[in-house]
């Protein structure tokens, strides 16, 4: 159903690096994510924070959590589906960082959140095929 799952999480000037892990492991809560320092648009140090699932398990469990969602989350993002996939399969979505950090689970547009990327295994291979397999996750 699902090939792997990757993240990643900004972490400002402004934030703690422990409350975003902490946000993080929400969702992922055997996760030991890679740290990349970057220079940000205003000089100030920015962290991402990423990491990569392919194993059974963490894909069990974050489908899991993703079941827990509440009925207008999951509607929400099964109409909007078309828009957060791509042509190749990958599912986008943005979990909302302080939302996760109080151990809730909030889909979001913004960009300070948690970006999910969720690869789809359709068979064969094509966009209408990892659709119809994201409608039945969400359902």
């Amino acid at each position: 159903m699902i090939h792997n799952i990757s993240y990643r999480a900004f972490v400002y000037g402004t934030e703690s690096k422990e409350k975003v892990l902490e946000s993080i492991s929400t969702l992922f809560p055997n996760s030991s994510p890679q740290c990349e320092e970057i220079e940000g648009y205003y000089k100030n140090q920015v962290l991402i924070l990423h990491d990569k699932f392919d194993k059974k398990r963490p894909i069990k469990e974050f489908v899991e959590l993703l079941s827990s969602l509440d009925d207008p989350a999951k509607k929400r993002i099964i109409n909007q589906l078309e828009d957060k996939m791509d042509d190749y399969g990958n599912l986008f979505l943005r979990f909302d960082k302080q939302r996760a950090y109080q151990g809730d689970l909030n889909v979001v547009e913004h960009g300070d959140s948690i970006h999910v990327k969720i690869k789809i295994a359709a068979y064969p291979a094509k966009k209408k095929v990892a659709l119809e397999i994201g409608r039945k996750l969400f359902e």
